[in-house]
């Protein structure tokens, strides 16, 4: 699977048509024999306006009998099952390999995701969503219409264009000529056609974050008086895609038009030429031996000659929009793995120790160096504390410990067999119920095992008095929860997991007195299990159980006594 981990540092950074073309090798048989049976479509619809042709040809010319002629409109029904049943090939192979490249480039687009952790490249999750979905979804024109559609432009044109030149060298002389002017006008139209989709993709992945923002602070705008005025923001925000959605369908109908005027215009001259040749008022070349049968079968060809470049510039806007998405996806694609350069087993003689930090430095793009010389070890059953002023990298050190962020520099050493449970300042909460949420810890934990979980940290009694118990509905991000509710459902994950290492992001900020105490217990539960936990907090209640204590201050760790 192509992503940024799997480049070499040599190698350029993903392009869009780069992309395009690694997806289409992954399914090129399919392709080629969508292709193969477009070519059989083109053949068959040349021998059946032959046959009509002819057909016509030997009733008025040469007066020939319906019945004598039978089994010419027997093969004329043949012949049209045949361009049905190839056709019909010729789309199942399309879709299939279409369905096959999207669902590629959706688990490469995965597997990037579950790459980068949890605390991913910044990117709001309802874009992330939008490009998972329609984005992806965008790319089905190409695959499916306009690579085989690519193909056949040449290859059944230069058919027609071969009888033409046996029937008559003129016509097909007037037919080569127009034909440049249908690709010269669909890459003109093209050029615009492709900013457009990636304005109008970019548009919606910001609309899609604008308002899923605002309707998670729906209780906070309600609180401040100011739905109204957010109301106005995302109705100018649907408004702006309104206007680039109209100008890329503007463009789509005037290039369409466009195209249609000449290719009516060159079927037209040609047949002009046909007319006036078969009336004797053109001598010129090889007019004087056209004859009914050859007349009427290049004016039947000439249609036949531009609709597979019509079809292709019907489709070129299925390239424009592939590309637009392919823009965005493949930023995506390029952003760094955030995941740990260096994270080696520890040594034998280490074993004692789960995690050890020796030298780590940690640098973002925007801000630059946020650790520096991080130098820890974590013994089994300790109790970690970090302090310190907001901003100072405590978070930072948690997600290196956890391996969501890269190390700059130094190494990163962990025990065999160590995994690590993480608890944040703002836990997930699914749409479900109580049961769906715990079990985002051990799929297959029992009932029992989940009601000791919530015990541990005084929940229980709460939901064996709903109705539904482990079903009780909880909404999305605790929705239907009080804020500290909400917080001892994530910690009682924790108790379902088996990771020897827990990792705490401030898990008594913003509770009240009462429920800090439980939390303060639930964790005092977990000292006296035999886990490791590492806790970044500012709460003085948390050094009544912790072994070692330690600040952090502008990205440097000092450890001080516990006293």
């Amino acid at each position: 699977m192509a992503s940024s981990e799997n480049q070499s540092s040599s190698e350029p950074p993903l392009d869009a048509r780069r992309w395009l073309r690694m997806l289409a090798a992954c399914e090129q048989r399919r392709l080629l024999l969508s292709t193969l049976a477009g070519l059989l479509v083109g053949l068959f619809m040349i021998i059946q306006l032959g046959l009509l042709a002819w057909l016509v040809s030997a009733l008025l010319i040469h007066e020939s009998t319906v019945e004598a002629l039978g089994w010419a409109f027997a093969a004329l029904v043949l012949v049209l099952g045949l361009r049905s049943l190839a056709q019909w090939y010729q789309e199942a192979q399309a879709v299939t390999a279409s369905l096959g490249v999207r669902r590629v480039a959706r688990a490469q687009l995965l597997d990037h995701l579950s790459r980068q952790g949890p605390v991913g490249s910044g990117r709001h999750s309802a874009a992330i969503a939008h490009q998972l979905s329609e984005q992806v979804e965008a790319l089905d024109g190409y695959y499916q219409r306009f690579l085989p559609q690519l193909r056949l432009a040449v290859l059944v044109p230069a058919l027609v264009l071969a009888i033409a030149a046996w029937l008559d060298w003129l016509a097909a002389l007037f037919l080569l000529l127009s034909a440049p002017l249908i690709p010269v006008f669909m890459a003109l139209v093209g050029m615009g056609a492709e900013k457009l989709n990636r304005d109008q993709f970019e548009a919606v992945s910001r609309l899609s974050g604008h308002f899923l923002d605002r309707l998670r602070g729906m209780s906070t705008l309600q609180l401040f008086d100011k739905t109204t005025a957010a109301t106005h923001d995302v109705e100018r925000a649907v408004d702006r895609y309104r206007r680039l959605s109209m100008r890329t369908l503007r463009v789509a109908f005037l290039s369409s038009a466009v195209l249609e005027f000449f290719a009516s215009v060159a079927i037209a001259v040609v047949a002009i030429y046909i007319g006036f040749g078969l009336l004797g008022y053109i001598d010129f070349g090889p007019s004087a031996q056209l004859t009914l049968f050859s007349g009427l079968y290049i004016l039947l060809l000439a249609p036949e000659f531009f609709q597979p470049l019509r079809s292709l510039a019907q489709h070129y806007h299925d390239r424009a929009a592939a590309l637009g998405a392919a823009e965005g996806l493949v930023a995506l694609l390029n952003e760094p793995i955030s995941r740990p350069v260096e994270q080696d087993v520890a040594a034998p003689e280490c074993a004692s120790y789960l995690v050890q930090l020796c030298s780590v430095e940690v640098s973002y793009p925007r801000r630059g160096r946020v650790l520096s010389s991080i130098n820890l070890a974590m013994g089994k059953g300790e109790t970690l504390l970090i302090t310190g002023k907001s901003g100072g990298g405590k978070t930072t050190l948690l997600r290196l410990l956890a391996g969501f962020v890269p190390v700059a520099a130094g190494r990163r050493l962990i025990a065999e067999n160590v995994s690590f449970a993480w608890l944040g300042q703002q836990p997930l909460q699914l749409f479900g119920s109580v049961a769906d949420n715990l079990r985002i810890a051990d799929i297959d934990a029992t009932e029992a095992a989940m009601w000791e979980a919530l015990a541990h940290v005084s929940l229980a009694e709460l939901f064996k008095n709903q109705s539904d118990g482990l079903n009780t509905h909880v909404g999305e991000q605790g929705a239907g929860l009080s804020g500290g509710q909400a917080q001892r459902l994530a910690l009682a994950r924790v108790f379902l997991s088996s990771a020897p290492v827990v990792l705490l992001d401030e898990p008594t900020a913003s509770l009240d007195e009462a429920t800090e105490k439980i939390v303060i217990q639930a964790l005092a539960a977990l000292v006296q299990s035999g886990r490791t936990l590492i806790i970044a907090s500012h709460a003085a209640s948390m050094k009544a159980f912790a072994d070692r204590l330690f600040i952090m201050h502008q990205g440097e760790l000092r450890e001080v006594s516990v006293g």
